[in-house]
């Protein structure tokens, strides 16, 4: 998959579950990314100001608005996984 692909196919995740919180190991098995590319994609997403690096290490949406960061990161990628 190429660069754009992948941007596409984690912006579309997030744009269909709102709320959702993922780490990095997560977004790299539920878009099945390599961890170096997964990293850049998100990095690219957090430059365009579509995602933020909360401090507990999950990657949310900008315009989710409220912390969420309660969620545990298993039950959010059980819901992504549907």
């Amino acid at each position: 998959m190429s660069h754009e692909m992948i941007l596409t196919r984690i912006r579309a995740e997030y744009l269909e579950m709102p709320g959702l919180r993922l780490t990095l190991r997560q977004v790299q098995r539920l878009c099945g990314v390599e961890g170096t590319l997964c990293q850049t994609v998100l990095d690219a997403l957090i430059d365009m100001n579509f995602l933020c690096l909360k401090p507990n290490g999950l990657y949310a949406r900008v315009t989710d608005g409220a912390d969420h960061s309660d969620v545990d990161p298993a039950t959010a990628l059980r819901l992504a996984m549907r």
